[in-house]
């Protein structure tokens, strides 16, 4: 049988190893899934310097690679620069869910970068992923805890988890990510 397939789209900064961006985090997870599933995690051309069309790129390119249902992670930037491209490109790929981990929200309520805020009503966009997850540390020590606030109003059927501690890389792994997905992946 085919493994699932997983997009991890990764947060901002080096991604290339052992401490860097999501690197650590995305390791956990090919541990904790194991062989059932196949994680892929491409890198965009220039992490330490982000742009939206960089996203878009790669984003373009992976999502034609998949004809099966695939489960989608987005951690920090990648995060918000999925929904992004979600809700403006409107991929035809079947998403069998959506986790967003410590996503920042862009914009006049949060991060003012013109180039990755998302449009006004950008979730009537999504109403066709039915999972989707949201997981921060309440005292998350980049993303301010108000952006979470948010992501559960824009998705007020989300299942939100609220973790406890200051983790925003969570380089040590994130066993309610996991656990999410393998649960839900045969829903």
């Amino acid at each position: 049988m085919e493994p699932i397939k997983i997009l991890f789209a990764h947060s901002g900064g080096g991604q290339g190893s052992k401490g860097q961006g999501s690197f650590d985090l995305v390791e956990y997870l090919k541990n904790e899934l194991g062989d059932e599933f196949e994680i892929l995690y491409p890198i965009i051309d220039d992490p330490e310097a982000p742009t939206y069309q960089m996203w878009k790129n790669l984003f373009t390119k992976e999502f034609k690679k998949s004809d099966q249902p695939t489960v989608l992670i987005g951690h920090s930037l990648g995060g918000s620069m999925l929904l992004k491209f979600i809700s403006e490109e409107k991929p035809n790929l079947l998403i069998s869910s959506l986790h967003l981990v410590a996503t920042p929200l862009w914009g006049k309520n949060g991060w003012e970068v013109d180039d990755f805020e998302l449009k006004e009503n950008f979730e009537v966009e999504l109403k066709q992923i039915k999972r989707i997850f949201l997981y921060q540390c309440k005292e998350d020590a980049i993303v301010p805890f108000n952006h979470l606030n948010f992501y559960k109003k824009a998705f007020p059927n989300s299942t939100v988890r609220v973790l406890k501690g200051t983790d925003h890389a969570f380089a040590n792994g994130l066993y309610e990510l996991a656990d999410d997905i393998k649960t839900n992946i045969h829903v």
